[in-house]
């Protein structure tokens, strides 16, 4: 990744357009363990704002839920407790439908798809969240999400009354269409939720699995390349109102590089992160075929439910993307 550094090197050269100002300190809330690839794309657009401003904005990352537990990133930057932070917005779907666009099941299954349904989308993401007083700086996809449980699952009966972690509503409703118990758990505890048997399974990419080391408390991940969530990072509106508009160019040039090198990664990681898996004595491999049309079934009735809680700007997204 050593050819990530001259991104962030380029944004640094234009700190000389930086003018003078009063020098602020931005602490920026993160969900996910500081060497997850989010967290480590997040503290490199810190360090390429800081510097990039000449100091006039220092960004200090938190990551692993340090300053606030991720379900709160959200609401502490709109209330202005903090004035930037990450958070994976399919998490509050139940503020808005459109938060969820990217966890229609089955809708993509590649980053290529992903990134053309993103671009679709992301105008009506922009428009909540202006009304939520929040502005978009960047956004990274997570890899596809596979499908990690205790025991071996070969078919749709088998999942029925396991406890299955949950992060946002799309899980939630996945596990009850399954017949499996929904446990709302934050990235964080992850680990210690498998390791308690809290939890004995849950839909996530690789990423998370790698970094969270689960192959000590589950056993099997199955490939089912379910959705691709992503994270944001927001800044306070208000709070950016504020900020010059050559710092202004500096944070978006270095929000721009973030979001290159965070989905750069995300590609890289997928491969690296399941052969990790592997590696740590889990069986890794693709969910067959009678599983696989269980899911799909699934996913055609959470698709239909989405699409009615989001209304019209929902069939718009899903009908342009199909239209390409």
């Amino acid at each position: 990744m050593n050819h990530m550094t001259s991104f962030y090197a380029g944004a640094v050269a234009v700190a000389a357009l930086a003018t003078p100002a009063i020098a602020e300190n931005w602490d920026m809330p993160m969900a996910y363990s500081g060497s997850n690839f989010h967290s480590v794309t997040g503290a490199e657009f810190a360090e390429c704002v800081t510097t990039g401003t000449g100091g006039d904005i220092s960004i200090t990352t938190h990551p692993g839920g340090s300053l606030f537990a991720g379900a709160d990133i959200k609401r502490a930057i709109q209330t202005g407790q903090v004035p930037i932070g990450e958070r994976l917005l399919s998490g509050h779907q139940n503020e808005s439908a459109i938060f969820g666009w990217d966890s229609v099941p089955f809708l993509v299954s590649s980053f290529d798809e992903h990134d053309k349904l993103y671009e679709i989308a992301k105008p009506a993401v922009e428009e909540v969240l202006a009304e939520q007083n929040l502005t978009l700086l960047y956004s990274v996809p997570w890899p596809p999400q596979g499908l990690y449980f205790r025991d071996e699952v070969t078919t749709m009966e088998d999942m029925v009354g396991v406890k299955f972690r949950s992060y946002n509503n799309a899980t939630s409703r996945l596990a009850e269409l399954t017949g499996m118990l929904p446990v709302t758990i934050e990235a964080a505890e992850i680990s210690q939720a498998f390791a308690t048997g809290v939890a004995d399974s849950m839909v996530s990419s690789g990423a998370t699995g790698y970094d969270r080391k689960v192959w000590e408390s589950l056993n099997y991940f199955y490939s089912v390349d379910a959705w691709l969530p992503r994270n944001y990072v927001m800044v306070n509106s208000d709070v950016w109102a504020d900020v010059s508009d050559a710092n202004k160019n500096i944070v978006m040039a270095c929000a721009g590089m973030a979001e290159y090198a965070g989905t750069w990664r995300a590609k890289e990681y997928t491969g690296f992160t399941l052969a990790g898996l592997a590696a740590g004595g889990m069986t890794v491999e693709p969910a067959n075929e009678n599983l696989m049309e269980g899911l799909k079934a699934v996913g055609a009735t959470m698709t239909a439910e989405w699409l009615e809680a989001a209304g019209e700007p929902g069939a718009a997204i899903v009908e342009a993307f199909n239209a390409e």
